[in-house]
């Protein structure tokens, strides 16, 4: 029982207060006489015996339906009376007022309920009554039977069953059964042996005591065994036993397990004599004495783990589990002759016994024949020299500093051997082993470490960590599926032979060369493998795997690596990152679906062929001059600073590469218009990026790309006002929706033309074009009538009403003056405007019905702001040149705005906040300068 079923040992004095109540009604009602109780005392009483009959009647507790989760608390009228538990173990009464009594402390067994599904109210009497009424619709009835009761207070601890046996008569007859007092748990309890004599007396049958820790120790043990006559486990500690304990020992039958921590035993005499006829399990842990003798005749497991004495002597023939762990002061000789008093042990624990020779385990080997189990760690003089157990099964030999190369003949041997560990056998230098079924081995912090040679067809785990000196790793196993051999950076030599084997990890194995390649290719003795991690494997140069098995390969910070070739067609995963170095790589064929060789940016070879892959990124690759891409799935290349890649390239990947959808070709100086004419192999293109290309005319994408539906052209500065015509004048590319011509030269009557006859269009960028001035969209050419003077007499005059347009940035164009959006431009789905950093715009007159965000932020000239925006929400106006009084006639009329930043503003330094607010009651959010009030 865990110690903390006793806390709150007050609990003692309610539950003894309990009983004493329960036993005067008891005793009162079968005599028919009761003493006189006072005015308050008749009160209690009659409120409990009116609770009491109502149980009685119903036999059943309430329990509420749709209760919630709210715990009991229960109420009585302004007139009724309450008995309480005390918490001294009396009841107090309440009368007169009103009372609400929380109960979640006294009534446990209720959470245990709620545990069960059932949300409940528990019946008190007639004052619940009338604050249930209205309830009584919803209440259910479960009888609480003693056999039900039995089987909820059978999850309970004792604190629980204390609180569980004030309730009320049942409860308490119940909490009482001896079936929850099988265990008496008292460890670091200052339980006196008045009460404790008590508690042996009211549970005779008690099979299990535990008084470790308790003030009087000795005491308490010598009554339990004297009154307990069904005690099977006795656990003590952290006292003084006298002799009379273990004399009394044998009057205790049925006693089947001891345990004895921390105790100082005996009264002073030399010797302490344990005999027991049916003891089968005695630990005596960190204990005082000068000599033990056990004699038992059935003791099964014995530990003496951390005891002082000098001597011990065992006369128990059965016994197969010994552990004498850390006993300093037994000699070889001691140890020795209590081993071998012991034919049948099969397990023996003597680490820590630094005097154990070579001799004593030779004469416990030949002694005990079953012998499987041997913890010698910590023994620094033995060698296992002509030491021989062929039973042993597992064997621990850590910090063991007579261990070297030749005690692996005495551990070959050990043909049944399963488990094996040498940790800090500091002059170990080669392990040689076969052993058919061992199946875990583990070696760590061996300095000396070199050589390992492995034939263990069962082997299932090893663990090898911080030899620095291992170089040379030779493993057979046919059950081996994991290996991790990570920081071996003197490795340089792994040969395997493992038929299941799947993972392995060799990171910051730093002399790893490319013959490891060989090792995890077909043929290589790892037919299973999945995955390999290579991370950090300074040496590897010329990575070359052929597997038919591999999904998954990391090689980050291969640094060294120039040439990678993967024939891996079941290949999922590749991680290149830090192959800066990698020049030619062969994904042929590979189960890649997607592929970023951005990182690798002196690449100039590439060759791919991969059915499943989706996703192509070779971005940064600005050498790759080669490129053979056979992905027929292909949706997305990203080609951008591929400043290498030529026409011919772009048309044979378009031709092996049909399914493209997104294109980008961002920084590809030499693709002209023979590689974009190829572009007409894409059916299904519709997104393509040509943004900082020498391109001088668009004529072969507009021809080629007919489903093009995103055209990014940033920068492109050689493209002339004729090369957009056909968009304007033909209806090129009908379903084009973004167009980005930011930072191009183009002049102001193609944009006006763009803007004015494209009302496909619904993202449009203008970011950065010098040559655009007003946009008015008030004139019949939708632009400025005087801003420039050319023939329109090749426009047509059927123009959509609508436009289609959705977001327009126009940021950092210097010459915009003017901006001008009256209703009749139609501009119906304008939800973004970005016209920040226009740093000569004046005037702007906005009428837009669905603008949500306009941004006119360090547009330091502006002057004139007029705005009918009513569902715009977010307005940008940071260091911007308005007044007061244009900034509230602006945002007068935009009544759904929630978001003003009016930072840095030279005339609005004085505006007040709360104006702003109450001249716009949807503001939520205003940013200004701390000076601005």
């Amino acid at each position: 029982m865990d110690s903390r079923d006793w806390e709150d040992l007050h609990i003692w004095d309610e539950l003894e207060a309990a009983r004493n109540w329960w036993a005067g009604r008891v005793e009162g009602e079968s005599s028919g006489s009761v003493s006189s109780p006072s005015e308050p005392e008749k009160v209690a009483v009659m409120s409990l015996e009116e609770r009491e009959g109502r149980d009685l009647h119903y036999k059943r507790a309430k329990v509420q339906s749709g209760a919630g989760n709210s715990k009991y608390v229960g109420s009585w009228s302004k007139n009724s009376t309450n008995l309480i538990p005390a918490s001294n173990g009396h009841y107090e009464v309440i009368q007169g007022s009103s009372a609400s009594v929380n109960t979640s402390e006294m009534f446990c067994p209720i959470n245990l309920l709620n545990n069960l599904g059932v949300q409940h109210s528990i019946d008190y009497g007639d004052e619940m009554e009338d604050a249930g009424d209205e309830m009584e619709h919803l209440e259910v009835r479960m009888d609480l039977t003693d056999d039900l009761l039995h089987m909820v207070f059978s999850f309970l601890g004792h604190t629980d069953l204390f609180r569980a046996a004030m309730v009320c008569r049942q409860w308490h007859a119940a909490s009482a059964h001896e079936d929850f007092w099988r265990c008496l748990n008292f460890e670091n309890r200052n339980i006196s042996v008045e009460r404790f004599v008590d508690m042996c007396r009211r549970y005779p049958n008690a099979t299990e005591v535990n008084v470790t820790g308790c003030f009087a120790m000795h005491s308490l043990v010598m009554e339990a065994v004297s009154s307990l006559r069904n005690l099977e486990t006795l656990t003590l500690g952290r006292g003084q036993l006298g002799d009379t304990f273990f004399h009394a020992l044998t009057d205790c039958n049925l006693l089947r397990t001891l345990n004895v921590t921390d105790a100082t035993l005996g009264n002073g005499v030399q010797e302490i004599l344990i005999t027991h006829d049916r003891l089968h399990h005695l630990q005596l842990i960190k204990c005082r004495v000068m000599r033990i003798s056990v004699k038992c005749p059935q003791l099964e497991t014995l530990s003496l783990k951390r005891s002082n004495m000098a001597q011990v002597q065992l006369n128990c023939p059965p016994l197969h589990d010994l552990d004498i762990g850390s006993c300093h002061k037994l000699s070889d000789v001691a140890i020795r002759s209590a081993a071998i008093s012991c034919p049948q042990l099969e397990s023996l624990d003597m680490s820590n016994c630094s005097c154990v020779s070579d001799e004593t385990l030779r004469e416990i080997a030949f002694t005990c024949a079953n012998l499987r189990i041997l913890n010698a760690s910590y023994c620094p003089s033995i060698s296992l020299e002509s030491v021989r157990l062929p039973m042993l099964t597992v064997l621990k030999l850590d910090y063991c500093d007579g261990i070297t190369s030749a005690s692996m003949s005495a551990i070959s041997r050990s043909y049944m051997l399963e488990v094996l560990e040498l940790d800090n056998c500091s002059l170990l230098t080669s392990v040689s082993l076969d052993l058919p079924h061992l199946k875990h081995i583990r070696l760590r912090h061996c300095r000396k470490f070199a050589d390992l040679n492995l034939r263990t067809p069962m082997l299932s785990s090893i663990m090898v960590c911080n030899c620095p000196a291992l170089h040379r790793i030779n493993l057979t196993s046919n059950s081996l599926q994991k290996l991790a051999l990570q920081k071996q950076e003197s490795l340089a030599t792994l040969a395997l032979q493992c038929q299941s084997l799947q993972e392995v990890d060799l990171t910051d194995c730093e002399s790893l060369t490319d013959s490891i390649c060989e090792v995890f290719s077909d043929g290589g003795g790892c037919p299973m493998l999945k995955s390999l991690i290579l991370d950090n494997c300074e040496s590897l140069m010329n990575a070359r795997f052929c597997s038919t098995s591999l999904v998954s390969l990391s090689l980050a910070g291969c640094r060294a690596v120039t040439t990678l070739e993967l024939t891996c067609p079941y290949l999922q995963k590749v991680c290149l990152d830090g192959c800066d170095h990698l020049e030619r790589a062969s994904f042929y064929p590979v189960g890649l679906r997607s592929l970023n060789l951005g990182i690798c940016p002196k690449l100039s070879t590439l060759v791919i062929e991969s059915p499943e892959m989706d996703i192509l990124e070779l971005k940064g690759c600005g050498v790759l001059s080669e490129a053979i891409i056979n992905c027929p799935h292909l949706t997305s290349l990203d080609a951008s600073f591929c400043s290498q890649l030529k026409d011919e390239c772009l048309s044979k990947t378009a031709t092996s590469c049909p399914l493209i959808e997104t294109l980008i070709l961002m920084s590809c100086p030499l693709i002209g218009n023979d590689g974009l004419r190829s572009l007409c192999l894409l059916p299904r293109l519709t997104t393509l990026d040509l943004s900082y290309t020498f391109l001088i005319e668009l004529l072969p994408v507009f021809e080629s790309c007919l489903q093009l539906k995103v055209l990014r052209l940033q920068a492109c500065k050689y493209l002339g006002n004729s090369s957009l015509e056909p968009l304007y004048k033909q209806g090129a590319l009908p379903m084009l929706r973004e167009l980005d011509l930011s930072y191009c030269s183009i002049f102001q009557f193609a944009i006006e033309e763009l803007l004015a006859c494209c009302t496909h269009l619904t993202h449009v960028n203008l970011n950065g074009c010098v040559n655009m001035h007003d946009l008015d969209w008030a004139s019949p050419r939708g632009g400025s009538p005087d801003m420039f003077q050319f023939d329109s007499s090749h426009v047509s005059t059927e123009r959509p009403a609508k436009r289609l347009l959705e977001v327009l940035n126009c940021v950092g164009c210097p010459n915009i003056r003017k901006v001008l959006i009256p209703p009749s431009a139609q501009c119906l789905h304008l939800t973004s405007l970005n016209l920040s950093l226009s740093s000569n715009l004046k005037e702007v007159d906005i009428a837009c019905p669905n603008l949500c965000s306009l941004n006119l932020s360090n547009c330091c000239s502006l002057e004139i702001l007029k705005l009918d925006c009513p569902r715009l929400t977010s307005l940008f106006l940071q260091s911007c040149n308005i007044d007061e009084e244009t900034l509230e006639a602006a945002i007068s009329r935009c009544t759904g705005l929630e978001t003003l930043d009016v930072r840095y503003c030279p005339k609005l330094l004085s505006v007040s906040v709360a104006s702003l607010r109450t001249l716009c009651l949807s503001l939520k959010r205003i940013f200004s300068c701390p000076q601005q009030a």
